[in-house]
């Protein structure tokens, strides 16, 4: 499993053995199972997670009870309720497994350690930040301009193993709409 946070850290920053080795020790690996949630709204946000296996789907409850996915992670993904976990607030969004996982984890205080230790981490995260800032620009922009078919058509180019792992009513709250419009959508692509 080491050799796939490397691999991913060095798509963006190249590191020594020794580089690596440091950086390896700010992480701790935990699993999680199907239906788990990881971060819970309401609670501290402890962590920042790399998935290594699995997927997960962040998640926003509205006070009349209904949920509305703000993204789903997979391999070779971050996660978290970013907000609460930089400012050390309580989370208002909740992610949980959709697939048994396994994450890489990241303390605050080890993220601040390895982007003072270590400035091609800090390179590092500042390149993940703005890619996380640009595709989140897009989503938005997806849903200002673009009707439900469209947004449909945008998620299945961009990642179409989503529609084998992800359930119907999961991808029809992301895309927001409703599940009949989705299967509606489904058979006229």
């Amino acid at each position: 499993m080491q050799e796939i946070l490397r691999q991913h850290i060095e798509k963006i920053v190249p590191l020594t053995d020794g580089e690596f080795a440091f950086v390896h020790t700010h992480f701790t690996i935990k699993n999680f199972r199907k239906r788990e949630f990881i971060i819970q709204k309401g609670e501290r946000v402890r962590y920042a997670y790399f998935i290594i296996s699995g997927l997960v789907k962040l998640v926003y409850d509205d006070e009349s009870g209904n949920q509305h996915i703000v993204s789903f992670a997979m391999e070779d993904w971050w996660e978290s309720d970013f907000l609460a976990y930089f400012t050390q607030t309580k989370a208002t969004l909740s992610l949980q497994c959709i697939e048994d996982t396994t994450a890489y984890c990241l303390s605050l205080d080890d993220y601040r350690q390895l982007c003072a230790g270590l400035h091609k981490m800090e390179h590092f995260f500042l390149w993940k930040a703005n890619a996380g800032h640009i595709a989140s620009q897009q989503r938005i922009l997806s849903f200002l301009t673009s009707n439900a078919k469209e947004r449909y058509e945008q998620l299945l180019k961009r990642y179409p193993s989503l529609f084998q792992r992800v359930s119907k009513t999961l991808l029809a709250s992301y895309l927001g709409v409703s599940r009949e419009t989705l299967s509606r959508l489904r058979r006229s692509s």
